[in-house]
């Protein structure tokens, strides 16, 4: 039986997913002025971020090698798949859904390794829809604001200067949102 935390996580990976496959709106550019990868800055955490903060948190994975936080110069709305690829983050859709959602995240969550859950282990496949109780979720944060879970995925997801993206890994419902 599922409880309704279940549910909600599968309904908001779910709409993730959606979102992701939805063709963007004529109103986001369609171009962007492209970041050098050889100026984001490693820093971001020690200052403000002229550009766009990107943060890869594994949460309750507590997978370090994941974990990422840079600044990604740019001067306007930009795709935030690029963002990530400028910030040297890697990302790895499903079978179903190659380029939809994150699976994987920097190698992360490895194909061979155990993810404690509340019910026993799982390991993830990347085959469809990941787990409702283990998944990367997408955060975007403005300059001056709190932390709101993506509502686009990573194909139409426009960020702009000033604001952070954050992907977080989440079991069991914890971490529940990013640190602030």
């Amino acid at each position: 039986m599922r409880t309704a935390a279940a549910s909600s996580l599968a309904a908001a990976g779910l709409l993730f997913t959606l979102a992701a496959c939805s063709t963007p709106a004529a109103t986001q550019p369609a171009t962007s002025t492209p970041a050098s990868p050889a100026t984001a800055s490693s820093s971001a955490a020690s200052g403000p971020c002229a550009g766009v903060k990107v943060v890869v948190d594994s949460g309750a994975l507590k997978q370090a090698a994941a974990d990422t936080s840079v600044c990604v110069p740019v001067d306007g709305p930009t795709p935030a798949s690029k963002v990530l690829g400028e910030a040297k983050v890697k990302t790895e859709g499903t079978t179903q859904y190659p380029t939809g959602l994150a699976c994987r995240v920097n190698g992360v969550p490895a194909a061979d390794f155990d993810i404690t859950h509340k019910d026993g282990t799982y390991r993830e496949e990347c085959k469809g829809m990941p787990a409702a109780f283990a998944y990367w979720s997408l955060w975007v944060k403005p300059a001056s604001g709190d932390w709101a879970y993506a509502q686009e995925g990573l194909a139409t997801l426009q960020v702009s200067p000033g604001q952070s993206l954050e992907l977080l890994y989440t079991v069991d419902g914890a971490p529940a949102a990013p640190a602030a």
